[in-house]
């Protein structure tokens, strides 16, 4: 924590947080010159995250942790799936108050809670600097070789498959979007997940950046996909170094950069090209081509084609940067996923699967994926909207792709913080879909019915408790 009156700037205060970081700040008492003044800098505590428990915030809450900064925060009292890093790691998480903000402090606030939270106008009551989240992270990275990841879908996994790879070869600090962080000391390189939702993106102006894909979506905030379209292409033109792009989107050839921009993907033409393509019980196996050179195989512990094009994309970034190309091999074989992300357990005679899926293009891609990996089994789809605008934008797409299972149940809209009421019900949805039947926590104990199965759960709400009510019924019978 910073106890300086002058020092207010998030610039500032971010840059002297990764000076912690990579050691070069060890006294209590240090000067610094931050490219306009030397100023004088008292390391006390601590940062104060409103909204801590947001998947981006308690990822960089953890990373400041690591740097051994004094860090708190507040939310919710409801529990969500990011809290467990944030106990383990001894983080102290409190309840919405006022009376959390005390003088000294530094606030870091969550894109979700507006200017008029109570923490916040303490804060300002208080004269304490208040720095945005997407603003704090955007001059944090300015300290390491920075590299964005970002797409309508496949952002987590990819940032977390590039983390773990690239991790294998050089230092590299990451905050991926499922709510996981880590600081490195002496990093090399800063892997993140750019969120495209509110144009937040658009606060960073990373030396890479990896586009997995452009999609509508957001339709709170976006008016189409053209709209999308254009917030990519303002972020593409803040890249300094270069860009990875995946050549089989629709959109990303379109792309405009200062920079070289790489293309990726299965089709004939991109710089980058995934070949020969086989599936085991162990994970899929391709060749990749350079130039339409032969240049190496590659093995991964995952199924489905958006998890080929996601290590598509990986392989060229870490090609680019020379980094070694057996140790990207082997840190392809190992990675072991992200959280919320086809996160399986078996139980019985049943695979039960936990996956993030909320759009149609991502459950049409976890569908595939576990066609791919279980090909004789039935797949049952457990799915609850998430937000009533996307629900009612993409519901004849979200009926499509619930579709491709053998059978489907459908739980009531969560409605998120953004929004608490919409024009339709679940039953809209339910008409659309040929033998759905609805489900509740109470009656999850139907889907002892599909023995020999493959269950998912899919939503980005609260779908957990009903595969806790689920597991839960299975162990009672």
């Amino acid at each position: 924590m910073i106890e300086n009156k002058s020092l207010k700037t998030y610039e500032e205060i971010a840059l002297l947080t990764s000076l912690v970081m990579e050691k070069q700040i060890k006294d209590d008492v240090i000067y610094c010159h931050t490219g306009r003044r030397l100023v004088e800098v008292r390391f006390m505590t601590a940062y104060h995250f409103v909204g801590i428990k947001g998947s981006g915030m308690s990822a960089l809450a953890q990373i400041l942790h690591d740097m051994n900064i004094e860090v708190q925060g507040s939310d919710y009292e409801k529990e969500f799936f990011t809290q467990l890093a944030l106990e383990k790691a001894g983080i102290k998480i409190l309840p919405f108050n006022e009376e959390n903000i005390q003088p000294g402090m530094t606030i870091i606030a969550g894109n979700a809670f507006p200017d008029s939270h109570p923490e916040i106008l303490k804060a300002k009551e208080l004269d304490l600097p208040i720095i945005r989240y997407h603003r704090f992270l955007g001059d944090f990275m300015k300290n390491f070789i920075s590299v964005a990841v970002t797409g309508a879908h496949g952002k987590t996994s990819t940032t977390g498959l590039l983390a773990h790879v690239m991790g294998g070869a050089k230092p590299t600090s990451f905050l991926i979007g499922d709510g996981t962080g880590k600081g490195i000391a002496n990093s090399d390189y800063f892997v993140f997940e750019a969120c495209e939702y509110r144009r937040h993106f658009l606060s960073y102006y990373p030396d890479y950046a990896i586009m997995t894909n452009i999609d509508f979506d957001h339709p709170d905030y976006y008016a189409n996909v053209e709209d999308v379209f254009e917030a990519f292409q303002t972020m593409a033109l803040q890249v300094n170094k270069g860009i990875i792009a995946c050549g089989d989107d629709e959109h990303l050839p379109h792309i405009q950069a200062k920079v070289p921009v790489i293309f990726y993907g299965f089709a004939e033409g991109n710089d980058f090209q995934a070949k020969n393509v086989s599936v085991t019980p162990d994970g899929t196996t391709f060749d990749v081509h350079v130039r339409n050179n032969y240049y190496d195989t590659f093995t991964i512990p995952t199924f489905g084609k958006h998890n080929v094009l996601n290590a598509l994309g990986v392989i060229a970034l870490c090609k680019y940067e020379n980094l070694d190309t057996e140790a990207v091999k082997a840190q392809l074989r190992t990675f072991g996923g992200v959280k919320r992300r086809f996160s399986e357990k078996e139980i019985g005679s049943q695979i039960i699967i936990d996956d993030y899926a909320h759009h149609p293009t991502e459950i049409s891609a976890t569908v595939d994926s576990a066609r791919q990996k279980y090909p004789e089994r039935e797949v049952v789809a457990v799915f609850q909207p998430h937000t009533f605008s996307r629900t009612q934008a993409f519901l004849d797409e979200f009926a499509d792709s619930l579709n491709l299972a053998d059978k489907v149940y459908l739980c009531e809209i969560f409605g998120s913080a953004r929004e608490h009421q919409g024009k339709l019900s679940i039953e809209d949805l339910q008409d659309k879909i040929p033998g759905a039947e609805l489900i509740t926590e109470n009656t999850t104990s139907i889907l002892q019915n599909h023995d020999n199965s493959v269950v998912l759960f899919m939503g980005a709400g609260d779908i957990q408790k009903f595969q806790a009510a689920y597991e839960h019924s299975l162990q009672v019978k």
